[in-house]
């Protein structure tokens, strides 16, 4: 199979060629690698090859992919992905963007959740393969199991992610805004006797001057936080929290009768990890060890950090999980709330299951079936 990558040098594109080395994806296809800005040029890859920069913008050389995987953003999509479709390529587009992910003839590729409907719509002659949101995907690995055995009514999702999330440059102006508040207190924290207060107000200070780097977020976000989350669809909601519901319920397949998923999107301070706190209500009365081992069982990522402060505290952070494919769940117990309501905490890498690792198993399953 002959891959074109596109974006493959931003931030989702290097996590995927990280783990495509990792597993030795590369040996099972003839890979192309494309630019926008740099076509002709020779450039070193990540496993020491030395490849020559086809023309991302020049459709002749893409009609010439069985596969395209694009990690160039949603601009990309929009410029290329019809034109080629109307020049009759025939070939497989999995994409990292949002443009096409409720699009009819698309497919939101959560495998570990999905794989039937994808070996499905590969058979039915689909063609695109889209990473989903990456909150929703990493919700719904969460909760695989009860997903699975449908025993969700609702789920209210409220979410704490990372800058990772918002682009490179983001995670860039995050530190710069960690170090200017450092560069200001810096002496009062040298001295053991520096004024708390005075060190809070040095810090606000800084925070609220013009001066303060802030032109990628709009607002502080070190030490502080941002609670909403892409567009304004203008009731109210975030196209973030809107893409809750409408991405789960195709993913699983039930658009004509869809499982409510709500919540509030906040940007905070972490740099790759998303965090959720979720309340979901179950169909029935669950004991939580039950809820607990359904969770665990349903996918090797998930495991279950048992409700008490040591383990949440080592376990249940950005920190512990960034890098890792590991998708654990804490915090599970049933709420002093009428009916069956539960909660629990979940943390994942928002560029590994949220972004790059779904493209990469959607390329593995499309070459395993020749």
């Amino acid at each position: 199979m002959q891959v074109g990558f596109v974006g493959w040098r931003g931030m989702v594109g290097s996590v995927l060629m990280q783990r495509m080395v990792a597993e030795k994806d590369f040996e099972n296809i003839t890979s192309i690698f494309f630019s926008t800005s740099q076509a002709g040029q020779s450039v070193t890859m990540r496993d020491g090859r030395e490849v020559l920069l086809k023309d991302a913008n020049d459709e002749s050389q893409l009609l010439e992919m069985d596969a395209i995987i694009s990690c160039q953003g949603g601009d990309y999509t929009k410029k290329i992905h019809g034109p080629l479709r109307a020049s009759g390529w025939q070939g497989y587009w999995i994409d990292a963007a949002s443009t096409l992910r409720m699009a009819s003839n698309s497919m939101i590729v959560l495998d570990p959740i999905n794989n039937v409907d994808i070996k499905l719509a590969i058979d039915d002659g689909k063609k695109d393969f889209i990473g989903g949101n990456c909150t929703t995907s990493l919700m719904m690995l969460a909760l695989h199991g009860l997903f699975r055995d449908e025993l969700v009514e609702w789920v209210s999702a409220m979410t704490y992610q990372a800058a990772s999330g918002a682009g490179a440059q983001n995670m860039r102006e995050l530190i710069q805004q960690m170090g200017s508040i450092h560069d200001v207190t810096k002496n009062e924290l040298a001295s053991a006797e520096g004024d708390v207060l005075e060190i809070d107000s040095l810090v606000l200070e800084r925070m609220r001057a013009q001066e303060f780097p802030t032109e990628q977020f709009g607002a502080p976000l070190a030490g502080s936080l941002i609670p909403w989350i892409d567009s304004d669809l203008g009731d109210g909601q975030s196209r973030e929290e809107w893409k809750a519901q409408a991405e789960t319920n195709k993913i699983l397949g039930r658009q004509e009768n869809p499982i409510p998923v709500e919540g509030i999107c906040v940007r905070i301070g972490a740099m790759r990890c998303h965090s959720q706190a979720l309340t979901f209500k179950l169909t029935e009365s669950v004991p939580v060890l039950e809820v607990e081992k359904i969770l665990s069982e349903a996918n090797e990522w998930v495991s279950v950090v048992p409700n008490d402060k040591l383990s949440t505290v080592a376990m249940l952070s950005p920190t512990s999980v960034t890098r890792t494919l590991d998708v654990p769940v804490g915090r599970i117990r049933k709420l002093n709330i009428p009916g069956n309501i539960y909660s629990a905490f979940t943390v994942g890498d928002q560029l590994l299951w949220g972004a790059a690792e779904p493209l990469r198993r959607m390329l593995r399953i499309l070459v395993d079936r020749g």
